[in-house]
């Protein structure tokens, strides 16, 4: 069972600058090293291996060009032009073309490291190797490279299926989620007194392991199902009126007081967890455990970000490892609903009426009749007052100075 705490330190954050802090540290004590070491030809030598490692990737990438423009032109790129599409794809960037052409007109200008000769069949024979290696992917990236980039560049199925279930579903129905549980109160009578501010959301479960079931009665037997929302229709693409309803649950705690409150599970997670029983997905256990969890932190950072769905949901990370607690699921929602109210009485105060006038003291003035003497309490919402008086016109100026005195 995922305390709060433990759920937060459980989600993985966003990698950060720390290789690149590293790599520059490193690159920046072997130069200083050959520096010491041959102070005479070391900018030659930091230009050469410079143009070694960017001539490489060029090269590579001509090889990479030739099968895009040969069989893949018409199909990926739809005609478009070669140097503002292909060309980058095939990792000819700005950057790589202007760090090797400095680092040839570095080399050109200081003394080379080697004889010319040596130095150009070096540089060939390294580029030609690189291409090759890189071709067979003994120097391809790493696994920790390749989940950072596609967890930057939002390409992960759980970017996918984040979206895709707040742009298809949760957007289209937060709005509407406090007034259908008030029509819901309206007319269970006996369901009010279960129900607190903190529950009039739509808690949402996660479980790591991604196995949902589909009665959660049968996950816990404190919960049971009390009957469903009214539904909301919208029309949605071509559909008329398309029905979207919510679940109503009562929570027993282990005193057997009852709390109502709107809970389902997310049901992108079906598809991650089907997608792990099909093997020709190539989709593991411990791929869909990460999935899960870049799928939580993904859709809490759209949720947290959209107006429409603000302050109307409740995530719940759930951890597949619940022992022998045959409650763990109505304990995780009970304590939800209990942090949830803790954090409303800390930030909104209870409502308070001002009943001092900030002109309190001050003499009437004529034409108001002494209101100020006696106003009104201020209430919440501000409210439009009309003077039934006629416009009075207004006084001519007196001079009152008295310049006699000094």
């Amino acid at each position: 069972m995922l305390s709060l705490r433990d759920q937060d330190a459980l989600i993985p954050r966003p990698r950060g600058n720390l290789p690149k802090v590293f790599a520059a540290t490193l690159a920046a004590t072997t130069a200083g090293g050959i520096m010491l070491l041959s102070p005479e030809r070391w900018l030659g030598w930091v230009a050469m291996v410079i143009l070694i490692l960017t001539t490489g990737p060029l090269l590579h990438g001509l090889c990479l060009l030739a099968e895009e423009m040969l069989n893949h032109s018409n199909t990926r790129y739809r005609g478009q032009r070669v140097l503002s599409h292909v060309l980058p794809a095939c990792g000819f960037g700005g950057k790589t073309l202007l760090a090797a052409g400095l680092a040839g007109l570095l080399l050109y200008l200081a003394e080379p490291p080697l004889p010319k000769s040596q130095c150009w069949k070096l540089l060939v024979l390294a580029s030609a190797f690189y291409s090759f290696f890189k071709s067979l992917g003994v120097l391809g990236p790493s696994d920790v490279e390749v989940s950072d980039i596609c967890e930057e560049r939002k390409m992960n199925v759980a970017h996918g299926l984040a979206w895709s279930f707040y742009l298809g579903y949760l957007r289209l129905v937060l709005p509407y989620l406090e007034a259908s549980i008030a029509e819901f109160c309206a007319t269970h009578q006996t369901s009010r007194p279960n129900w607190s501010h903190s529950s009039k959301k739509l808690f949402i479960l996660i479980p790591l392991n991604a196995n949902i079931s589909h009665k959660l009665e049968e996950e816990d037997k404190n919960i049971h199902f009390y009957d469903n929302l009214p539904n909301t229709k919208i029309d949605r693409a071509g559909v008329r009126g398309r029905v979207y309803k919510h679940s109503v649950y009562t929570v027993l705690d282990e005193q057997g007081k009852a709390y109502d409150c709107v809970v389902e599970y997310a049901t992108p997670l079906l598809t991650l967890y089907s997608m792990s029983q099909e093997s020709s997905a190539g989709f593991g256990e411990p791929e869909r455990r990460q999935q899960v969890l870049l799928f939580y932190r993904t859709l809490q950072d759209i949720l947290e970000r959209s107006l429409d769905c603000r302050n109307r949901y409740r995530l719940i990370l759930l951890n597949e490892e619940h022992g022998d607690d045959p409650h763990a699921l109505s304990k995780a929602i009970l304590r939800h609903l209990e942090q949830q109210e803790k954090e409303e009485v800390c930030v909104t105060p209870p409502p308070h009426q001002e009943t001092v006038h900030p002109f309190r003291g001050t003499p009437s003035v004529p034409g108001f009749g002494g209101a100020l003497h006696h106003p009104e309490p201020l209430s919440k919402e501000p409210t439009l007052m009309f003077s039934m008086e006629r416009p009075q016109p207004l006084m001519d100026p007196v001079e009152d100075t008295d310049h006699g005195q000094f």
